[in-house]
């Protein structure tokens, strides 16, 4: 029996791909759109589970928050170069602001920058 090997794509070509399941999963979300509503997406660090998890937000006034998971990176997708490639095709598809909990101490690692700025109101 022979064994059949399974060719890797290259990690733009996943990214790409992570990034268009997201926001196929996010789209239908905004079929209907209500006025003074906030959305954002949301972007967890789960550090002992080694998972990073895509959630759609939403905030209407006198309203609970609600948030939808969208997608999970985990295994050998859970590294922040792979995270950026995805984010950067995410970005050329949605406008959401992005806000990211459990980062407080990594930084980008194309720019050396932090990804977020101290701790965030839901990390206190």
């Amino acid at each position: 029996m022979e064994k059949q090997f399974v060719e890797e794509q290259p990690r733009d070509v996943v990214a790409t791909k992570e990034a268009q399941l997201i926001f196929d999963r996010l789209a239908p979300l905004f079929e209907k759109r209500v006025s003074r509503t906030q959305y954002w997406l949301g972007v967890i660090n789960e550090k002992y589970s080694k998972r990073l998890n895509f959630f759609f937000n939403s905030s209407a006034p006198h309203r609970r928050k609600r948030s939808i998971p969208l997608h999970s990176l985990e295994g050998k997708h859970y590294d922040l170069a792979f995270l950026e490639q995805v984010l950067k095709v995410l970005r050329e598809k949605t406008q959401l602001t992005i806000d990211f909990v459990g980062f407080e101490d990594k930084r980008w690692p194309s720019t050396d920058r932090p990804i977020s700025n101290g701790r965030n109101r839901l990390e206190r």
